[in-house]
């Protein structure tokens, strides 16, 4: 049975439609939500925590109808939601050790698991600090902490890099990917950025405009681009792409890498690109069969692949 299962999802504010008849089924693994501002992304996650009720159609989590058995599908259930959710003046410690209480937890497995939590995300000594003294990143880690202090099957994460540095953005990547491999939690993430759902998920949902447009594997997205290779020479690179441009290939510059992607002639196969390095008195340093990216699938859902 899937974890989640929305049939005719319909989710309005003030009469305005913001899900448009989403219907889809979700098993265990790391999903992404990926969609620009206002797609209605946050407005599915609300509406599978209970949050919100459906103007139409059903949700269920772990089986159970939603919103009326939220209190019951929630103990199962961790939320990082994208704004801060706890007051600037208390630690991190006092913050957590709260969400446990309200979980049922004993003031001591309160405070066992916090602290058990607080290292797992890698926030040492500042946990005893206000929270007002926190970095963003530091902020960005105790909202993660907080969403697993209970020990959840399901993991809700909303926008979480906003405001991270490039490390800090990888860092949070990673340890999100660590939850969904080691702890086997099942991950549903919801981003704008393109990048970070390829970096963590194996399955993708498209929303646009309060609709699916599209939905499947990260791998089947990205899949190989025929006769379409990414190639970087030693040198003599201009002299390199006239030989394979005189032989009817396309090349263009990617960047801010710099490397070649080039689209073979007709009758040509990745020998040619080779032979076209012995001509140019160079040599092949990097050589892959080009791939579809996510923003190439994503502009094809919306209909902006020209």
């Amino acid at each position: 049975m899937p974890l989640i299962e929305l049939k005719d999802l319909v989710v309005c504010y003030n009469g305005t439609p913001a899900l448009a008849g989403v219907s889809c089924e979700i098993g265990e693994g790391t999903i992404g939500l990926l969609g620009p501002n206002g797609a209605g992304k946050s407005t599915l996650i609300k509406t599978l925590l209970g949050f919100l009720r459906p103007a139409k159609g059903t949700v269920r989590v772990f089986g159970l109808e939603m919103p009326g058995k939220a209190l019951q599908a929630r103990q199962r259930m961790g939320y990082m939601p994208e704004r801060e959710s706890a007051s600037p003046k208390i630690s991190a410690v006092s913050f957590l050790t709260y969400c446990g209480r309200l979980f049922g937890m004993s003031r001591v497995d309160a405070m066992e698991r916090t602290h058990e939590v607080l290292n797992y995300v890698g926030l040492g000594e500042s946990r005893y600090r206000n929270m007002e003294t926190y970095s963003t990143g530091m902020l960005q880690r105790v909202k993660l902490a907080q969403a697993l202090v209970h020990d959840p099957k399901l993991l809700f994460l909303d926008e979480p890099t906003n405001g991270l540095d490039p490390d800090g953005r990888i860092e949070m990547l990673n340890l999100i990917g660590e939850i969904a491999s080691r702890r086997g939690v099942t991950v549903i993430l919801s981003s704008h950025l393109l990048p970070d759902v390829q970096h963590v998920c194996r399955r993708v949902i498209m929303i646009g405009a309060g609709k699916v447009l599209q939905d499947g594997l990260v791998s089947d997205l990205t899949r190989a681009m025929e006769n379409r290779f990414e190639v970087r020479v030693r040198d003599a690179e201009d002299r390199y792409v006239g030989l394979l441009e005189s032989a009817g290939c396309a090349c263009e510059k990617l960047q801010p890498s710099g490397t070649l992607l080039v689209r073979l002639a007709d009758g040509l196969d990745e020998r040619a690109l080779f032979e076209a390095a012995m001509g140019a008195e160079t040599q092949v340093r990097h050589f892959r069969p080009a791939r579809h990216t996510l923003e190439d699938a994503f502009m094809r859902a919306i209909g902006k692949d020209d």
